[in-house]
């Protein structure tokens, strides 16, 4: 109860919450759409679900100054690679939180000369963009542990006996394949934080590009994986050894 409390308390852990159930009643909707019996209740879920909305761009009014702090630490990596992905995916982050906070300035009447369809689609444009890169690093880190772990003496031996135990015929056509499969999970094996990130900006990156239009699937597909990514990251956030650095 000390941890939810803790968790609670944190803007992100909020953020997270009303994020889970934002998406939580978009899949449900997209469930119970052709159910007429259910019609109060999707009246309902899709006040809830605007009320989340609401309540989530409310919370994120100071991430703009939260990313480009971000931004300006990860300028200090020492690894090229590292430096170019996460500057430019918290700098596209700053941005969307800025298309972001003036949406929300248009939907509470601060602002009313604004074309909202404009702004929230270049929001949806940098949100993929940061994903982007964040993927990018995701597999930049896979490769690395996965060059390590294949300079490593146990792990050759390890797959060297695999590959003589496995008879099944797509391990004899294609051992390449089967040896590069058993280097990857050995390798994410021991490191749930990278797969747990992975995971996370996969499953989102289903919404920005839904919105864009450069993979359109359906309501349903983006409330699970909204839902999905927002359980993922607050598992991350109540257990600090999942969450990937830098």
């Amino acid at each position: 109860m000390d941890t939810f409390t803790q968790f609670a308390n944190q803007s992100q852990g909020r953020d997270r919450i009303f994020r889970a159930t934002q998406y939580a009643c978009a899949f449900v909707k997209y469930l119970l759409r052709n159910k007429s019996a259910r019609k109060e209740l999707l009246k309902k879920l899709q006040t809830l679900e605007s009320n989340m909305s609401s309540g989530r761009k409310l919370f994120r009014l100071g991430n703009t100054v939260s990313s480009i702090q971000a931004a300006r630490r990860t300028m200090q990596l020492s690894d090229p690679v590292l430096r170019l992905c996460l500057t430019v995916a918290n700098l596209n982050r700053a941005l969307y939180f800025i298309c972001d906070n003036v949406l929300w300035a248009r939907t509470v009447g601060l602002v009313r000369d604004l074309d909202k369809e404009r702004w929230s689609f270049n929001a949806s444009r940098l949100y993929f963009l940061s994903l982007v890169m964040s993927l990018t690093r995701d597999a930049y880190v896979i490769a690395q542990i996965m060059v390590q772990k294949a300079r490593d003496r146990q792990y050759q031996q390890k797959v060297h006996q695999h590959l003589n135990e496995q008879q099944d015929v797509a391990c004899v056509i294609i051992p390449e394949l089967d040896a590069f499969l058993f280097l990857l999970y050995e390798s994410l094996k021991t490191h749930p934080q990278v797969v747990l990130d992975t995971l996370k900006n996969v499953c989102d990156l289903f919404i920005p590009m839904d919105r864009l239009g450069i993979y359109q699937t359906n309501a349903g597909v983006v409330g699970f994986c909204g839902l999905v990514s927002s359980l993922l990251g607050i598992l991350s956030l109540l257990k600090p050894g999942l969450r990937i650095k830098p």
